[in-house]
């Protein structure tokens, strides 16, 4: 785990249950203060949260800056993965000069530059079953935006062991989706909110979804779901509006069309985490 060593970041373990707002923070955010739904509280709420991204590439580009412009306190980043050249064509969060360097340190010093009021943890490994435990400590909110079954399992484990929100979502080709998952709490009529065995029971098989790097993607996509899943989060951590619980919001491209689905808890699903 990294500390980054930016102006205004420092240990997550230092912030305060509400700090007060300073008179440059009010100005910075001062139309989400605006909004009788977020409001002087709500932004003291962004302030006080602690948010742990998986991914700083294609989804967790726009996932890391708008929540870094929104003013979340604390933004933990989990990549052990290096800029390339062929990421800046949807990871805009790097740029040419950043080539070769380890994608969270090239994400903290954006993120660095865009606020310099959020306070940054890196962790150059993968998020991974093994280190999951350590690697949540202290967050609130987890956010997945890996490119592969196995960590989007690990990640929804984890999450309910630790019982906090998570906001997951996938991209390929001209395809997005995303859903917010609480497995942990019940729904209005009573009943376990599902988990993310339940639209994925089983893992497909090796090679029957091809990666970005062998079908390709259309990079603005990335910048569509990564984006929404910012907002998910936005909506979680001020207690606004209705998030994508029991819910899988489709985006196709082409058409310009979005579809929702709803799913619910299955028996077969019910089982100890962790």
């Amino acid at each position: 785990m990294t500390e980054a060593a930016f102006p205004g970041v420092g240990r997550h373990d230092n912030i305060g249950a509400m700090e007060p707002l300073s008179p440059e923070e009010i100005a910075r955010y001062h139309r989400h203060i605006l909004l009788p739904e977020i409001g002087g509280a709500g932004q003291q709420k962004l302030k006080a949260a602690r948010v742990l991204v998986i991914g700083a590439g294609g989804l967790g580009a726009p996932v890391l800056q708008y929540l870094a412009a929104a003013g979340i306190g604390t933004l933990g980043i989990v990549d052990d993965d290096r800029v390339s050249l062929s990421n800046l064509q949807r990871q805009v969060i790097h740029d040419s000069g950043t080539i070769g360097e380890l994608k969270t340190e090239s994400a903290a010093f954006a993120i660095a530059k865009l606020n310099p009021h959020v306070r940054l943890i890196r962790f150059e490994e993968r998020f991974s079953p093994e280190a999951a435990r350590r690697q949540l400590s202290g967050f609130d909110l987890l956010i997945d935006g890996s490119d592969n079954f196995d960590t989007r399992y690990a990640a929804a484990d984890a999450a309910e062991e630790a019982r906090i929100p998570l906001v997951s979502g996938a991209v390929g080709r001209f395809d997005g989706s995303l859903t917010v998952l609480k497995p942990y709490e019940t729904a209005e009529d009573g009943t376990s909110n599902p988990r993310y065995r339940d639209l994925f029971p089983e893992a497909p098989p090796a090679g029957l979804i091809p990666a970005c790097a062998e079908a390709g993607i259309i990079g603005a996509l990335t910048g569509v779901i990564g984006t929404m899943m910012a907002m998910e989060a936005i909506k979680l951590v001020t207690g606004t509006g209705e998030p994508l619980v029991g819910r899988l919001l489709l985006y196709d491209a082409l058409s310009a069309r979005f579809d929702t689905i709803r799913y619910k808890r299955r028996r077969t699903t019910e089982r100890q985490v962790g």
